[in-house]
């Protein structure tokens, strides 16, 4: 029987995931003229989105590729 042989590659799969957060409109998210500063709500957004109570939900088909560590042929 002749040998087999193989490459082996590490590949990666990226998941998407959307979810949507509530952040309150308080004072310190508000500028001198009274608008909501988007900078710090947006920042808010993002540490909701760390806590363990966001439900997160996966948006469409995960990415296949190569891993960053396996290079590019050339």
């Amino acid at each position: 029987m002749s040998p087999s042989y193989s490459i082996r590659y590490r590949i990666q799969r990226t998941t998407k995931e959307v979810a949507s957060v509530s952040v309150p409109i308080t004072e310190d998210l508000l500028t001198a003229d009274g608008r909501i500063d988007v900078e710090k709500a947006s920042q808010l957004a993002v540490k909701i989105g760390t806590e363990a109570s966001t439900r997160w939900e996966i948006d469409g088909q995960p990415l296949i590729s190569l891993h960053p560590v396996q290079g590019q042929a050339h």
